[in-house]
């Protein structure tokens, strides 16, 4: 693998952790509605990998991270028409970068063959060839 294609995968990984962050977020919002209650006790984390136990009186309204470091209050109703939204376009982020990935990793193989090519070598054998990808 290519530095390139480190970078891509390590950004797909990233995206795939904010979409479970939305997912989890919709289960606790989905929770609340099915139990009808406004209370909400949770951890909250301090820094550190501290965590405190909190309680929420009104849970009515909750704030979501939009991005770049914005959140917004939102109702519940709004939180998942966004949480939908958002997931379905981090979704899409990451076959993109699952496209980007192949197309590097086709790229790299075609160099290869050249420089194979160039260099006139005869195709090695499976047994001697190393997996590159």
């Amino acid at each position: 693998m290519s530095l390139y294609d480190l970078k891509v995968l390590e950004q797909r990984d990233a995206v795939y952790e904010k979409i479970s962050q939305y997912l989890q977020l919709k289960n606790t919002i989905q929770s609340l509605q099915d139990s009808g209650s406004q209370q909400l006790k949770t951890d909250v984390d301090l820094g550190c990998n501290f965590y405190v136990q909190a309680e929420v009186e009104d849970s009515s309204r909750i704030f979501v991270a939009v991005g770049y470091g914005f959140f917004v209050e939102m109702n519940h109703d709004e939180a998942l028409q966004f949480i939908e939204k958002k997931t379905s376009q981090l979704t899409a982020f990451t076959e993109q970068l699952t496209k980007d990935s192949a197309k590097i990793k086709a790229h790299i193989r075609m160099v290869l063959e050249g420089l194979r090519e160039l260099q006139g070598l005869t195709d090695l054998s499976d047994s001697r060839r190393r997996q590159v990808f």
